[in-house]
C-alpha cells in the first residue's frame, strides 16, 4: 500500500511503481503526484510476499488506502485471483484506475472511498487477505482493525498485513488475533496477523 510518508528500502523510480514479481515482474507503472503519497518500498513488498506465498493463489485481497496500489497489485502479479482496492484520494484512484487498464488486470474494484465508511457501508464479501497501512499520523489503526474484526468481511483464518510506526508502541489487536510474523525497516514496523478463526 501506499504510506504518507516516507519508507525505508529500495524504491521505485520517482513517479513511478515497479512491479516485484509474478506475472507483471519489472512493469513500470505510472503513480498519482499527489504530495507524500508512496509506494510500499520493494523490500518491504519482498519479504511481505516471501511471507504470503503459501496462501497468495486464488486469495481475494482487501487494499484499504491503497494509494499507489503497490500492494494489491503486487498480489494480482503473484496470483490472487482478486483485489478490491479503496482510496480516498480521487486523483490516486483514478491513477490506480489507468494501472489496472495498463496491465489488463481481471479481478479488479477500485473505490474512490474513505476507508472508515467503506467498512460501515454495505457488505462487500469475505476476504482472505487485507492489506492494511494508514497514515501513521493519523492514529486509526486500532479502531480499523476493530471495525474488520466485526464487519464479518473477514474469511476463517484471513490474514491482515499491518504497516505501523515503529517508534509508537505496537497497536492493540482484537482478541484472538495473532501475530505470526513482524519485522523493522527504518521507522516502519509492519506485521502479518491471522485474523480470528485462523489456525
Amino acid at each position: 500500500m501506499a504510506k504518507r510518508t516516507a519508507k525505508a528500502g529500495k524504491k521505485s523510480q520517482p513517479g513511478r511503481l515497479r512491479i516485484v514479481a509474478g506475472k507483471w515482474r519489472n512493469r513500470l507503472l505510472n503513480i498519482a503526484d499527489v504530495p507524500g503519497l508512496r509506494p510500499t518500498s520493494e523490500r518491504i513488498r519482498e519479504t511481505l510476499f516471501n511471507w504470503l506465498a503459501p496462501t497468495i493463489e486464488g486469495a481475494r485481497c482487501l487494499d484499504l488506502f491503497a494509494g499507489t496500489g503497490a500492494l494489491g497489485l503486487e498480489a494480482l502479479s503473484r496470483g490472487a485471483r482478486e483485489t478490491v482496492f479503496v482510496e480516498k484520494s480521487s486523483k490516486a484512484a483514478q491513477a490506480l484506475r489507468n494501472a489496472v487498464l495498463t496491465l489488463e488486470a481481471s479481478g479488479t474494484i477500485v473505490h474512490n472511498d474513505d476507508a472508515m465508511e467503506f467498512l460501515h457501508g454495505k457488505e462487500p464479501g469475505q476476504f482472505d487477505i487485507v492489506f492494511l497501512d494508514p497514515p501513521f499520523a493519523a492514529d486509526m489503526l486500532v479502531e480499523l482493525c476493530r471495525l474488520l474484526d466485526r464487519a464479518s468481511i473477514l474469511a476463517s483464518g484471513a490474514q491482515v498485513y499491518i504497516e505501523e510506526d515503529r517508534a509508537r508502541p505496537a497497536a492493540e489487536f482484537p482478541r484472538g488475533w495473532r501475530v505470526v510474523k513482524s519485522k523493522n525497516t527504518g521507522n516502519v514496523r509492519y506485521s502479518l496477523v491471522i485474523a480470528r478463526g485462523g489456525e
